[in-house]
């Protein structure tokens, strides 16, 4: 069974954390038990969404000792996030024991100030990605939904978290896989 875990904080944007969470987990759909997708936080408390969306988390920071894939959605709670040490402490413990790190829009500013993006081509929401170049050693592309890049996977913003989920379902199962959710919640992809 494949381990995701998708890190959610105060004012996440919720498409960046649903569209992953709903296409890693409709793969069960077709291949019962092969994802198991937990939301990560520092408490159980509920988090509030950006847009008002609450929620409860699965799992505590603490708790999480090793995944298969980690997704960061970004959102206006980024601006917090980014720079709380207990999620970047997180990160750098997590970090190695997952085959990939993946950001949805601005997650990846917690990749960035984790230092993970050094020397990698990677993408983020169009409005952010000025922002993004900031950051030393770090190759920025546009006009893109999803880059692999190594271990790091980044998406551009909002509703690329879908694409995100898909371009997983296809490097751990198959193209076909991919296209069948797909096809099953009315997307096409474009990755």
């Amino acid at each position: 069974m494949l381990n995701v875990g998708i890190l959610v904080f105060p004012f996440i944007e919720e498409l960046d954390f649903i569209g992953p969470f709903e296409v890693l987990n409709y793969v069960n759909k077709i291949k019962p038990h092969s994802v198991r997708v937990q939301l990560i936080a520092k408490s159980f408390e509920p988090v509030q969404a950006f847009n008002g969306l609450r929620f409860l988390p699965d799992s505590k920071l603490e708790d999480v000792h090793a995944l298969d894939i980690l997704v960061i959605p970004g959102g206006k709670g980024r601006l917090t996030a980014m720079h709380d040490s207990s999620y970047l402490t997180f990160l750098t413990r997590i970090f190695p024991t997952c085959t990939h790190v993946a950001s949805v829009c601005t997650g990846a500013f917690l990749l960035a100030e984790a230092g993970f993006l050094a020397n990698k081509i990677v993408t983020t929401h169009h409005a952010a990605l000025n922002e993004l170049r900031q950051y030393p050693h770090v190759q920025v592309v546009g006009n893109t939904k999803v880059i692999a890049d190594g271990k790091i996977i980044t998406s551009a913003g909002v509703s690329s978290g879908i694409d995100l989920g898909l371009f997983l379902l296809e490097t751990y199962f198959d193209r076909a896989c991919a296209e069948l959710v797909a096809n099953s919640i009315e997307y096409s992809i474009q990755y």
